[in-house]
């Protein structure tokens, strides 16, 4: 019978990992001095073979996918977060509940943009759904980098069902937002709500917001618009700043 301990799961994720992955996970997210993931540690594990590990573990107990969360190591975090939206997907009313408060509770852990953005669609957005979505509001205006992504990740959730109030409120919010991590966020949210929820909900936000945009922003957010389109977008907030 297989074990399924915090032991056990880690010592799987370490048998797997290559220094040379690893090295070349901390450039790629940005571990060094001053940058967002500034301190990350890596073990060099590539995301498949995470995947593949938190089925294996998908009955951890909660308090040791936890455990798993509080670790230094990347790609512990990362497994533990793949265990707790596989098991947000198969649980009852009271386990959801249970997850997505563990979730709010251990943001400090979500602390990069993969985490983010692999686990609050499916955890918090999806909890969230036909509730009240003050929360998410709260987290836009977070100090913290993290939670501020995962207010805006969260949202995909209501425009994967044709709902862009959620995403729209939260881009206002971080409209003016300096990190370019979240200014991309925002854009990408903005960006699907044209292609899920019509280009014209997209375009209403973006003609009342365009001149606040940051211009990154605004590049993600018309990426599917068509080339003409685009042009006349960003001309106009060209043109707005010369004002």
């Amino acid at each position: 019978m297989r074990t399924l301990s915090l032991a056990a799961v880690k010592k799987e994720l370490r048998a797997r990992g290559t220094k040379k992955r690893a090295k070349a996970s901390a450039w790629f997210f940005k571990t060094g001095a001053g940058q967002y993931g500034e301190g990350d540690v890596f073990i060099g594990v590539p995301v498949p073979q995470q995947r593949a590990i938190a089925k294996k573990f998908r009955e951890l107990s909660h308090i040791d996918t936890l455990r798993l969360l509080h670790s230094r190591e990347h790609e512990f975090r990362l497994t533990a977060l793949f265990i707790l939206v596989d098991q947000f997907r198969r649980g009852d009313k009271a386990r959801r509940a249970k997850i997505y408060a563990a979730y709010l509770s251990n943001t400090r852990w979500i602390n990069n943009w993969d985490l983010v953005d692999s686990s609050a669609p499916h955890i918090v957005g999806e909890y969230l759904k036909g509730k009240n979505t003050s929360v998410l509001f709260s987290l836009a205006r977070s100090s913290s980098l993290w939670e501020r992504r995962i207010a805006a990740l969260s949202t995909f959730a209501f425009i994967a069902e044709g709902d862009a109030r959620p995403s729209l409120r939260i881009a206002k919010i971080l409209l003016r937002d300096e990190h370019d991590l979240i200014q991309k966020a925002v854009g990408w949210m903005l960006r699907e709500v044209g292609k899920r929820c019509g280009e014209r909900a997209e375009a209403a936000f973006l003609d009342a917001q365009y001149r606040a945009m940051p211009r990154t922003m605004l590049r993600y957010a018309i990426e599917r618009f068509p080339k003409k389109l685009r042009a006349h977008y960003m001309a106009r907030q060209s043109e707005a700043r010369k004002e």
